[in-house]
């Protein structure tokens, strides 16, 4: 079963707390069932975004737990807010969460992927001896 959104948003703030970064939560949606997207700004005017992943593209050993994905990576936050404002047209039960660290981290677990890094090496099989 999956954490319902709100306890979920709890959690990334209170690891964020934890490990000296600033967390809030920019947007509330639904308590239980609302898409959660997470800004991180690095504080020199450049942000992140990580949204969820499609379900299409996340494993039947994963489906309860939330998966996300970079789409914006060193982006201006102007950008980021655009988007953040053409998606909420669209969902309005959408949670915004906005992380502050100048290391770039989102405390989301496990990390999120980024669609633009190269596919991870494919083991050589049968191993050579």
């Amino acid at each position: 079963m999956r954490l319902a959104s709100e306890i979920w948003v709890s959690a990334l703030i209170r690891r964020a707390f934890a490990a000296g970064a600033a967390a809030m939560v920019r947007r509330r949606g639904d308590a239980t069932a609302g898409a959660i997207w997470v800004v991180v700004d690095r504080l020199d005017g450049t942000v992140d975004l990580h949204v969820p992943r499609p379900q299409s593209e996340v494993g039947v050993a994963d489906a309860d737990d939330r998966r996300f994905e970079t789409v914006l990576a060193g982006a201006p936050a102007a950008e980021v807010g655009t988007r953040i404002d053409r998606e909420t047209r669209f969902d309005s039960d959408l949670w915004v969460v906005e992380v502050e660290d100048r290391d770039g981290r989102s405390f989301i677990e496990p990390p999120p992927v980024d669609p633009r890094a190269p596919p991870p090496e494919r083991p050589v099989w049968p191993p050579k001896m």
